[in-house]
Formats: structure tokens, sequence, C-alpha cells
């Protein structure tokens, strides 16, 4: 699968556990250590766990393994490197805390509906 639909099927699986907030940060004209980053936001620690099993479940039968998994509890960021493609899924004030979207802000944004619609934008403002 390439990296960017791996970027777009993981964005779909986050928004299946009910994910918010999730955003593709498109990087490759930015860093060489991955394509993109997918950014997303949990309710709690039993959502952000849900969300990281049901990612990782859903792509191993797809033959998809993800080369390192990390995060523990309390859940407030799990990351999933699948090396072109690293998951972040956030509690909400771990996520403003950290602001990825303010130090990636030169990244392509491409932000992903509960209808799996993504829109796409270029901003420098998150």
């Amino acid at each position: 699968m390439k990296a960017n639909e791996l970027a777009h099927r993981i964005a779909e699986l986050a928004l299946d556990k009910r994910a918010t907030d999730v955003l593709i940060l498109d990087i490759r004209e930015l860093t060489t250590i991955s394509d993109y980053f997918i950014i997303c936001t949990a309710d709690s620690d039993v959502q952000a766990r849900a969300i990281n099993d049901h990612i990782v479940e859903q792509l191993r039968g797809e033959s998809v393994r993800p080369w390192h998994v990390e995060g523990s509890n309390p859940f407030n960021w799990i990351l999933i490197d699948f090396v072109d493609v690293v998951v972040h899924i956030f509690q909400a004030e771990t996520r403003k805390f950290y602001g990825l979207e303010r130090l990636w802000g030169d990244a392509k944004f491409i932000e992903v509906k509960e209808d799996h619609e993504a829109t796409g934008t270029h901003t420098t403002d998150h």
C-alpha cells in the first residue's frame, strides 16, 4: 500500500472509532523522517486505546504492520509508526500542549471528516 493510501486508510479507521479533529499532514517536502503524520483526538484513555487497537488490527488483516507502537497508561498520546506514516492519537489537552499542528505548520493539512471526505488546506495558523 502506498503511503498516501495508507494515510487515508488510517484516518478512516480512526474515524470508525469516533476520533475527532482528524488531520493528515503531508510532510514529504519538509523532512525525510516520514511522509505523513496522522493526528487525531480521543476523549478518554479507553477511546485512545480503542482507536489504536482498531488501526493496528485492521491493518494487520491487510498485511500492514507497524514498525513501532509507543504509549503508556494513561493513554494521553499513542504513537503508531508505520515508517512512511506516523499516527499520533492524543487526548485533547495533550494535543494542545504539544501543538504538532503548529510545529509542522508548513505542511499541507488534509482534514478528514466523519463521512470520510478529505478536504485539503495549506495553512500555518494551526
